[in-house]
């Protein structure tokens, strides 16, 4: 079985090292990470990962805005994205059945369990289409 490569868009860099080391712990995924709108971009315009987890508050560019250029690109545009954020609170998200404004939300903090939940039904979704 292939491993689903997944990046991890968020300035927290402890963060992005716990959820690599929890993800790749199952041996289902192989984890990539930045710490930076930039970097995240380059980071999914050369790895082309099956998923994107993004924070959205984020210094120089917000997740909003990484988002909206990995959209508007040919080679990212297909890549589902999901937001990871404190913006929100988990009651919020699941009052909107994980979904603000049409797009996948997950409030921090989250468990690995929900978050593999998540990232499996975001890949099936996009297996669908």
């Amino acid at each position: 079985m292939m491993k689903k490569r997944i990046l991890i868009i968020d300035d927290e860099q402890d963060l992005c090292r716990v959820v690599k080391l929890n993800l790749e712990r199952t041996k289902q995924y192989e984890v990539f990470f930045a710490t930076d709108g930039r970097s995240g971009i380059e980071i999914a315009r050369n790895q082309r990962p099956d998923l994107i987890l993004l924070d959205i508050r984020m210094p120089g560019m917000s997740g909003g805005e990484i988002a909206e250029e990995l959209l508007d690109d040919p080679s990212t545009g297909t890549i589902p994205i999901i937001f990871l954020t404190a913006l929100v609170k988990k009651d919020e998200v699941a009052k909107q059945s994980g979904y603000i404004s049409g797009r996948p939300f997950i409030a921090k903090p989250v468990t690995t369990q929900d978050l593999i939940k998540r990232i499996e039904e975001e890949l099936k979704v996009m297996g669908n289409r």
